[in-house]
């Protein structure tokens, strides 16, 4: 399956940007696709060869899961690459437009259970809660 790539543009310094999206105080606030969802829990260990988890669950406690990753290469402020406990790889780029502008684009391994738009969408919503956090705080 091709990676799928997704990208938003925020009003925020990168050094900003970078920090909402790898601090676990951050993480808990934007990492879920709808107010339905929250992220409880994040614990981050950002260096290569470092793990990360991250909790999403639905409020109502019905449905929730843990995601895994580890880092395979982090260039601060610039990029990172890791990958799942399934194998699959994602890259998140930080690219820096000018002084309050940063766009973030993500490109990642779909998985094979629902369908590769779905997963798009999650994953924006996910990226778009980010944008509006960032922005707003």
């Amino acid at each position: 399956m091709e990676p799928v790539k997704i990208e938003i543009t925020i009003l925020a310094p990168v050094r900003k940007v970078w920090e909402y999206f790898n601090s676990p105080e951050h993480i808990t606030q934007w990492n879920f696709a709808s107010d339905t969802w929250e992220c409880p829990f994040a614990e981050v260990d950002l260096k290569e060869g470092g793990e990360f988890t991250t909790r999403m669950q639905a409020k109502d406690g019905s449905f929730g899961f843990d995601l895994v990753g580890i880092y395979d290469e982090i260039i601060s402020e610039k990029s990172i690459r890791y990958h799942m406990e399934d194998g699959r790889k994602v890259q998140v780029i930080f690219d820096k437009i000018d002084e309050n502008t940063t766009k973030v684009t993500e490109i990642f391994d779909p998985e094979k259970q629902n369908p590769v738009q779905m997963q798009r969408d999650g994953w924006y919503a996910i990226l778009n809660n980010f944008h509006k956090y960032v922005e707003n705080h």
